[in-house]
């Protein structure tokens, strides 16, 4: 089972215990703001989606993790890779994903937890390129993309939910490998 480690995080497969945190990140209105049209979700789906991610493992070898805050042991959300078919002008195609709860927003953990990620992309899984999808106004997420030295492709709209979107690419070839 693959464990990715930063000093301040563990991410980590997903965990039955899991569901009620993430369900408490999910039915935040202001985390849910910039995801699909921006309706939180229940406990009830946020199961289903946390089924839904460990399929994907099965399926493809890689997934969205559950992040961990390494010094308390507190789920904090997501990041990891996944298949966007939400957006099937981009397959095929691996996305850099990430959601955490507000509490843990401005620490820098979900740029640090997507540059795990990403290195697991590439060095682990071999894969030559990746992208990451952010609604136009999520300033927040196209910082990290920048952090994480992805550059603009495109925008154009998420059909799932009708709004603007910006898609950042990068590639293998051009990945610097950060500090962990």
């Amino acid at each position: 089972m693959v464990t990715l480690e930063t000093p301040r995080l563990i991410l980590r497969r997903w965990r039955e215990e899991d569901v009620a945190p993430m369900a408490a990140v999910n039915a935040d209105p202001e985390v849910m703001r910039w995801i699909g049209d921006g309706s939180v979700r229940d406990e009830r789906q946020t199961r289903d989606g946390i089924k839904a991610m460990e399929r994907e493992w099965d399926a493809h070898g890689f997934g969205l993790f559950a992040v961990e805050i390494r010094s308390t042991g507190q789920m904090a959300g997501f990041t990891g890779l996944s298949v966007p078919d939400f957006m099937p002008e981009l397959l095929p195609a691996v996305e850099v994903g990430r959601r955490l709860g507000r509490s843990h927003w401005g620490q820098g953990l979900a740029t640090k937890a997507a540059a795990a990620a990403v290195r697991f992309g590439f060095e682990d899984r071999r894969l030559e390129r990746l992208v990451s999808v952010a609604q136009v106004g999520n300033g927040a997420s196209g910082r990290i993309m920048a952090k994480l030295g992805m550059h603009l492709l495109c925008e154009t709209v998420d059909t799932s939910c009708d709004r603007r979107v910006r898609v950042f690419s990068l590639s293998s070839d051009t990945h610097v490998t950060t500090t962990r």
